[in-house]
């Protein structure tokens, strides 16, 4: 049974605009380690058993609504939530392209997000094929994604400059951000070029992920020429969702899983992991990179900046 929708909640309404990367800034949407609805003081001890202060990440539950049905409750750190809401609904294949969104309506006292479209969707029968995946947290992939996948055809002319991948991780590792604050925390970045756009965080990478397609989505915003960066782990739930977003180069700091390479390497998609500094390995999608800048010749990252070493990133 349908829990009863929310009154008196805020309705955001967006239409598909025109927008484009060429209209973004760096970094036009990005984290707010400052906002204190995200952090929170914690009271410990050390190593040598003196008291601290630390601040750690705040999780709170989302329930997702789309029309009337009850669909997710998402554990989240609260931010950006009709993103969240449209970009999960997006990546479960529940809304397609050509869905016109009516409103988006956001109670943050009840903690609930209510999608609404122009016409009725089929989430129902979707629901029923729903699977439980690698992701933590909630995430989840439902049994007919697998035939969307198959039909998406990645751009071949994309390219990645190995000077844009050293670039890339330069400025993402940099930014204040919620991890260097306090980590606990997954981070995913729309990029063009060497310029890095969108900057979403969570506390499940899917979480990141699902952000960046709802603002695609609810922006405007294509996929052409665009590079997708993240902290987490390569799997197979990562391929998946950036292959459905259109977007042919995917880079992460961390690991690999078999499965992930596998669909990679089925859809053309460029996959890119173990990005640390001058280091990166490539396992898919190798005709896309130009190697325009040796890793002799790079700049190293301020070691004031980097983020912690590959078992923290890939256990998470």
């Amino acid at each position: 049974m349908a829990q009863q929708e929310p009154t008196g909640a805020k309705t955001v309404r967006r239409g598909r605009g025109k927008g484009g990367a060429g209209t973004l800034a760096e970094f036009v949407v990005r984290p707010n380690p400052a906002d204190p609805r995200l952090t929170e003081p914690v009271e410990g001890v050390d190593q040598d058993g003196a008291a601290i202060s630390t601040r750690v990440v705040v999780e709170r539950p989302l329930t997702l609504f789309l029309n009337g049905q009850e669909i997710v409750t998402m554990m989240t750190i609260g931010d950006f939530p009709e993103y969240l809401a449209v970009g999960y609904l997006l990546n479960q294949n529940m809304l397609h392209a050509d869905d016109v969104i009516a409103g988006i309506d956001h109670d943050d006292e009840l903690d609930v997000v209510v999608v609404r479209t122009d016409r009725e969707t089929d989430y129902e029968d979707k629901l029923k094929k729903k699977t439980r995946t690698s992701g933590c947290a909630q995430g989840t992939v439902f049994g007919d994604l697998m035939e969307k996948f198959e039909d998406v055809a990645l751009p071949k002319d994309a390219i990645l400059k190995t000077s844009w991948l050293y670039a890339l991780s330069r400025k993402i590792n940099s930014v204040p951000s919620l991890y260097l604050e306090a980590g606990a925390i997954h981070g995913c970045v729309l990029c063009e070029g060497d310029r890095p756009l969108v900057y979403m965080e969570d506390v499940g990478r899917h979480n990141a992920v699902d952000k960046i397609a709802g603002y695609m989505f609810l922006e405007g915003l294509g996929p052409e020429n665009k590079i997708f960066y993240t902290t987490g782990r390569l799997t197979s739930e990562m391929v998946i969702k950036t292959v459905q977003m259109g977007i042919p180069i995917l880079i992460s700091r961390s690991g690999f899983t078999a499965w992930g390479v596998d669909l990679a390497r089925q859809a053309g998609l460029t996959l890119i992991g173990r990005a640390k500094g001058k280091r990166f390995i490539a396992l898919s999608g190798l005709d896309r990179i130009d190697y325009d800048l040796g890793s002799d010749d790079a700049d190293d990252e301020d070691r004031r900046h980097q983020r912690k070493a590959g078992v923290s990133d890939d256990a998470a």
